[in-house]
This record gives C-alpha cells, structure tokens and sequence, in this order.
C-alpha cells in the first residue's frame, strides 16, 4: 500500500486540460496530466513537498544540473483495471533503485514517505488521465537534479525533486530493429551505467540517430572495452532464448538493473525455464543467428513491458528472427505480466500495489 502519513500543500489546477487530450491517439510522453509534485533539498533535509499544476520550473543559468550533470530519474506505471481500480507493478523497486542511482551520484537519498505519499496524492488528484485500454497507462517520471548555483566540479548541497505523469499507450506499435553496436559506447566499466542517470541517454542519441537512419529502432549495446559481449538494448535490458535457454547479460557496473528484467527472470526460474546469466558474447548470439539456434529475441523495460526484436542487424548483414506468434516464451511472459496487471492472474508475487 502507498502510506498516507505526510501533509502535503496542493494547489489544484483551475480548469484541466484533459478534455483537450484525444485519448485514441497518445504519442508516448508528448501529453501531460494537470498536476506536479515537487519538493527541495536544503540544509541536509527535504522539505517543502507541494504539489501544484504541471507548468515550468525557475532554475538558475549556474544550476550545477546544467553544468555538471547531477540529474537522475526513474519510470513507473499505473494502470487501471476493468473494475476501475488503479495499480502499480513494484514501484518500491523504482524507489530503491532510484537511492541507488542517487548515492552513485554524490545525490540525497530520497525520504520514502514523501515519496509515496506524493506519488499516491499526485495520482489520486490526477486519476480521470489514467487511459482505459490495455496497453494503455499513466507513465510516471520521478526526477531529481542539482540546483546550486555554483560554478565549480563539486556535489550541488541542494537538489530539487519532481514527479509528472502522461497517459501513454503501447511504447512500440511493431516488432523492431536492432543492430549490434560495436564502434561507440552507452557506459563503461567503472562508469555509471548501472545508474539511471541522465548523462547515460545523452551519450547514446548519437549513435542511436545513426542506426535509425539506416532503418533501425534501436541498438544493442556492446562492452566499451571490445565490444564482444552485449549489453543493454536502447530503452531496455535484452534477452535471447537460443536451444531452449534464456540467456541475459549479467548484471555489471555499465548495465541499469531492469525492474521487468528482474521480473521476468523470476518467472522463467519458477517456470522450471533453465536461465543463464552471464557474459553473452556478440559471436555467440549472430553464429546461433546463422545457424537457426535463436529462436526467441526481445527487449524488457518498463516503457515497452515485452519488446519482440524482429531483426538483428550485425556487420552489414540484417537477420530475421522466427514469427512473433511463434515464441513461446516471450509471449506467455508478455501475457503473463498483461494479465497480472489487469487483475486476471494471482498476484503471488505482490508486485501489484493498489493505489489508494
């Protein structure tokens, strides 16, 4: 459950906007709910948590966020049911993983009840955005970013932290395109890759235009060192199932520790799914492409759940995957997770929180 333990000022928006939003047609984080939640750092506390209707935030030309890059954030879901009752899947674990990035960064740990607490209240004020639909839902991001106004390589003293939301639907409307990344790099060994840090998705929209260009949706990263094993694909964590295996890169400083990879990891163990985690080398995955061992390819992330990979591209040379409708795997866990949120399996995992 989201405790309610924290006063919070709210300032409600005078007229919505939501009659103006065409909720048919949600391009994913271009529409956003009426209200913000936010809250400052100062003087070794957070204080001040308010929330108010969405609109621009005054920061400084000398925040350190700009200049040196403090800037952190997570991405969550809420979903309603049929009964009209709204859900979220494990978001203690955004908010752990978040503390995590945070202490990587020389940033404050986050307080956890002010963080459900606003979480919960921002919802509950902003439910009539929740889409009806089930590939639809409310996108959740939390973000917290320095604001000293100090130029100079230090960790700022004071941070401000927000959280919006946007009614979205489906992240990928097809299967994608992947291609093998070997020249650039998304992190290093030693870096902050593990972190959800802002820098990490700058460094990659380079590369990234690149491969869209040439017909792509996405990359699959490479180690920064030689490029020989995989590593994360764009937006997501990545998984193959060659011969029967699941296969997933284990987790390392330079890869972000998916909630919905964890998940789904869960899920093939106690579905008796035999599963390796381990260094997964480029060769490995393009010979079992050649050789017709790759049956199953797929990105999982809290944007697109259940991303079926159609292509892999490596090397000039493009190569197409078995039929979406016939993998196994991928498809009951993608089922699976629909349905867990939907309220139609068993939540024996108590992933689902109810927001009340």
């Amino acid at each position: 459950m989201l405790a309610s333990t924290t006063t919070i000022e709210i300032e409600k928006i005078a007229q919505s906007k939501i009659n103006e939003v065409d909720f048919t047609n949600l391009p994913f984080g271009k529409v956003f709910s009426d209200h913000i939640f936010e809250m400052d750092y100062r003087d070794g506390v957070w204080s001040s948590p308010k929330i108010r209707p969405f609109g621009k935030i005054n920061i400084s030309p000398a925040a350190s966020a700009l200049h040196y890059g403090q800037s952190i954030f997570e991405g969550m879901k809420a979903y309603r049911r049929p009964s009209g009752e709204v859900v979220m899947f494990r978001p203690e674990a955004n908010f752990n993983r978040m503390n995590l990035s945070a202490e990587r960064m020389c940033m404050p740990h986050l307080n956890k009840d002010l963080f459900f607490e606003g979480l919960k209240q921002l919802i509950k004020l902003d439910e009539a955005w929740i889409p009806v639909g089930e590939e639809s839902s409310l996108y959740i991001r939390p973000v917290m970013f320095a604001t000293d106004e100090f130029i100079g390589v230090r960790p700022s003293d004071t941070y401000k932290f927000v959280i919006f939301t946007c009614p979205v639907s489906g992240y990928y409307a097809k299967p994608v395109r992947v291609r093998i990344e070997t020249v650039y790099s998304r992190a290093c060994e030693g870096g902050v890759g593990r972190a959800k840090a802002a820098g990490n998705y700058a460094a990659a929209l380079f590369p990234a235009r690149r491969a869209q260009k040439d017909g792509y949706d996405q990359l699959v990263w490479t180690d920064a060192r030689e490029h020989k094993f995989i590593e994360e694909s764009g937006t997501m964590n990545v998984m193959f199932v060659i011969d029967n295996v699941l296969y997933t890169p284990s987790l390392s400083g330079s890869i972000l520790p998916g909630i919905t990879r964890d998940s789904v990891l869960r899920l093939a163990r106690d579905w008796g799914m035999e599963v390796e985690e381990t260094n997964v080398a480029v060769d490995f995955v393009v010979n079992a492409l050649k050789n017709g061992e790759l049956q199953e390819a797929f990105g999982v992330g809290t944007a697109a759940t259940i991303a079926h990979i159609d292509t892999i591209g490596y090397a000039g040379t493009d190569y197409k995957i078995s039929p979406i409708e016939s993998r196994e795997f991928s498809n009951r866990v993608s089922k699976f997770l629909q349905d867990l949120r939907m309220g139609r399996e068993a939540d024996d995992y108590h992933w689902m929180h109810k927001v009340q």
